[in-house]
């Protein structure tokens, strides 16, 4: 055995152990955005390794009713609980408010994930004040505000997840989506930036340890993803930007879902402030 080995194998063993039953049994994650698309498949795959869900949802209580419903369903051998939470991304006092009952419907909160966004396609010339600060306050603002609340919790235990699901528009641009390009890139410092107070608060509360499992923060930004959102684009139009893809296709949802239930894991803790991409080669 070589001193690498040695070092290794003492590594591993400090490592904190995973969960037997799943890697994520026993956690409770809130995935704004929660019950349609992405968020969806990210809600049943982050279930499927074992966490209580809370979905969040900003008004269309039919649509987030039916999801809680084949939730249940496709759940009911295990028990994974889900809860919905309803609420407008865009208002700090919604954001404070929705952790909090979070926190009380399940008596804790592991991992976050800043889903939910919204778009409102315009060139520069012809976009109102308005058109800005509607999708600014609900795909930058919100994740702040959720991500102020939900660090809060996880520092004063010292373990938590914070994802936030940015775009590759936010990496490229892309023509009408000044306001939407500007607050997906947003988010890369403001991950940075949560990244590093976060483990300054653990550090200097004496919460970091060879054996830490940490309070991490990172940013996952999708390609185009074959959801609801594309479905009124036309084919031809579809066609063009399936073109532009390395991988000649469209992302499915559960791809995004995996990297999201990755970063979520405890042995995931050693990676933090990081941006993955997960487009199928566009920006590279």
């Amino acid at each position: 055995m070589t001193t690498t080995d040695t070092i290794a194998d003492t590594i591993a063993a400090q490592l904190p152990a995973q969960n037997p039953e799943g890697k994520l049994t026993g956690r409770v994650a809130f995935v704004t955005g929660g019950t349609r698309g992405i968020g969806a498949a990210i809600s049943q795959s982050l279930a499927r390794q074992g966490a209580a869900i809370a979905a969040g949802y900003a008004g269309n209580v039919t649509r987030a009713e039916a999801f809680a419903e084949e939730f249940r369903f496709t759940h009911a051998d295990d028990g994974v609980k889900v809860t919905l939470h309803r609420g407008n991304v865009g208002s700090g006092d919604d954001c404070r408010r929705a952790v909090a009952e979070v926190i009380e419907q399940h008596g804790r909160l592991d991992i976050l994930v800043n889903n939910a966004g919204i778009t409102i396609d315009k060139t520069v010339a012809k976009m109102t004040d308005d058109d800005w600060n509607k999708v600014l306050s609900v795909n930058l603002s919100g994740a702040f505000y959720l991500s102020q609340a939900a660090l809060a919790h996880m520092l004063e235990r010292g373990t938590g997840r914070i994802i936030n699901v940015s775009s590759v528009i936010g990496e490229t641009g892309n023509i009408g989506q000044a306001n939407y390009a500007a607050s997906k890139s947003g988010l890369f410092g403001l991950t940075k930036t949560l990244a590093r107070e976060a483990l300054f608060q653990l550090a200097r509360s004496g919460k970091l340890s060879d054996h830490s499992i940490g309070v991490t923060v990172n940013t996952v930004t999708p390609g185009f993803v074959a959801t609801e959102m594309l479905q009124g684009v036309p084919d031809k139009i579809l066609e063009k930007i399936k073109a532009q893809i390395p991988m000649g296709r469209l992302a499915q949802p559960e791809e995004i879902a995996r990297v999201v239930h990755f970063l979520a894991a405890d042995a995931a803790g050693y990676i933090t402030g990081q941006v993955w991409g997960v487009n199928g080669g566009l920006d590279m």
